[in-house]
């Protein structure tokens, strides 16, 4: 059997050869070998993300392969989250999240890592996908009551859709009933600042260490 750190090197192979086989075979032979699947995705298939996603940014890899790289690691992910559910299960639930990929964005691999993250945590998250309306968010967050409001941005320009959200629940008169959170990979401490938002989570574990620290 492979060790800890063979499991999460094939891991990233995996994700950066676009192999949805190989993917699923990592993911169960992670879970034999008693590994957590947080520990996975952060340290496995996060880092191999982040690698294709600077080659897209740099011109050498293009849409397509990120599209397959995704593919991949919902693969495993389908297999690693029976398992995150029980470990959820085994818990009280610590806060409910409302959590999407901003409207104009269609980008869902950093949230998706944050949510499932949240959950592997105890957090009832509700993830309303990509391109999500800024009145979804509104809606969603009144109707569940929910204690957290998070959007992720992927690009520049739809990142002044963040600032209609703290907006919108201002107008609803429901913005001191719960916490925003903002991040994607162009969005900083300062814009968080700049438009009114509770956290700027810089990675899946910065938003979980943070709103843990809601709840303290």
């Amino acid at each position: 059997m492979l060790n800890k750190q063979e499991i999460i090197a094939k891991a990233k192979e995996a994700i950066m050869e676009f192999d949805d086989k190989a993917a699923k075979n990592i993911a169960n032979e992670a879970l034999a070998a008693g590994i957590h699947p947080a520990e996975l995705i952060e340290e496995g298939f996060k880092v191999a993300m982040t690698s294709l996603g600077e080659q897209f940014e740099a011109g050498t890899l293009y849409l397509p392969h990120i599209i397959a790289a995704v593919d991949a690691m919902q693969a495993a992910i389908d297999i690693l989250l029976p398992e995150m559910e029980m470990m959820g299960a085994e818990t009280q639930s610590r806060g409910t999240v409302v959590i999407g990929t901003i409207e104009g964005d269609i980008h869902s691999v950093g949230k998706d890592i944050v949510a499932t993250a949240l959950r592997i945590a105890g957090y009832n998250v509700v993830d309303l996908g990509s391109d999500v309306p800024i009145e979804s968010y509104v809606e969603k967050a009144r109707e569940i009551k929910a204690d957290v409001v998070a959007s992720s941005a992927l690009m520049t320009i739809t990142m002044i859709n963040q600032v209609r959200i703290e907006e919108q629940l201002n107008e609803a008169g429901f913005r001191h009933n719960v916490k925003t959170m903002v991040g994607g990979a162009p969005v900083t401490q300062e814009w968080a600042d700049r438009i009114g938002a509770d956290i700027y989570a810089e990675n899946s574990g910065d938003a979980v260490n943070k709103i843990n620290a809601l709840f303290t």
